[in-house]
């Protein structure tokens, strides 16, 4: 028998997944505030939804792959949302880059239901997402990961069992976001200390990526810079928020992050000079008189 999966959240990392748990062999439920996108899944033999509410009456595992918590909570507890639809026994994979205590509450509240819950966050790209080899970093109770190993399986390579308490997913990936920020802000300033220096940035590329310098980031993200493509697979203003979460999480304990404080504040540069829905490497546009590629 056919089980039915839902989506909510259709941007280069959620319709990936769709893509993966199609090609796994499940019908596949989802539902985007962008009519292009229920479009496309309808014609890849998914099934389009209108309203959160209308995919949870389908579907006993709910997979949400929207940006934040706020848009988590909206998909399940607001108007039309999914939450009174889904049945007892239900899981939910929460998979939006939020605070550990925002995975804490909302796990609660959907217990309160007898509906239960994975702090999922992801990682890896639209790349992966759609080859099916995304990292998961997961926390919750046996009884979830029960009901939901053939979906994991479907849709990651690497699902990182982290213990049973909500909110360790999340603290997890907000240490890999602090990373990947730091990543990106490093590399655009090696980029732009090349190009203000007048060297070939193709050529500084192409060293880099064959060097001890080189990072996952650096090799990903400097081509769009080369390119002068800045169109967003992950914008500067995700960077804005998930490093702005580092901060909120450490600023709890008084724990010192210089480093993450520099990168926020190179991304919050970048979007209060009009580049957050810009690709995440456009960060490198707060330097000054360097001569973009693709700069008119």
């Amino acid at each position: 028998m056919v089980r039915n999966v839902g989506v909510i959240g259709l941007g280069a990392m959620g319709f990936g997944m769709a893509r993966s748990l199609l090609r796994g062999g499940f019908q596949v439920h989802g539902y985007d505030v962008r009519k292009s996108a229920l479009e496309q899944l309808a014609a890849e033999n998914g099934i389009a939804c209108d309203t959160p509410a209308q995919l949870a009456q389908h579907c006993g595992v709910l997979v949400i792959v929207v940006v934040n918590a706020e848009q988590t909570e909206t998909v399940l507890f607001g108007p039309n949302g999914a939450c009174d639809s889904l049945r007892p026994g239900s899981v939910v994979l929460a998979c939006a880059t939020a605070a550990p205590s925002f995975a804490a509450s909302l796990a609660q509240r959907l217990a309160e239901r007898q509906i239960l819950m994975l702090d999922a966050p992801i990682s890896g790209g639209a790349a992966r997402a759609a080859s099916g080899e995304l990292s998961m970093m997961t926390s919750g109770v046996p009884e979830a990961y029960a009901k939901v190993e053939d979906v994991l399986a479907a849709m990651a390579k690497n699902v990182y069992r982290l213990g049973d308490q909500y909110g360790t997913g999340s603290k997890v990936k907000i240490i890999n976001q602090l990373l990947a920020g730091v990543h990106i802000a490093a590399a655009a300033e090696a980029m732009a200390l090349g190009m203000r220096e007048g060297v070939d940035p193709a050529a500084l590329y192409e060293v880099i990526t064959h060097s001890a310098g080189n990072s996952w980031m650096f090799e990903n993200r400097v081509p769009h810079i080369l390119e002068g493509d800045y169109t967003p697979l992950s914008a500067v203003d995700i960077f804005v928020k998930d490093l702005g979460l580092v901060l909120d999480t450490a600023r709890s304990s008084k724990f010192p992050l210089p480093m993450s404080a520099a990168a926020h504040q190179m991304f919050m540069m970048a979007s209060a000079a009009g580049h957050g829905k810009e690709d995440d490497s456009a960060v490198i546009k707060v330097y000054p008189g360097i001569g973009l590629p693709g700069a008119v």
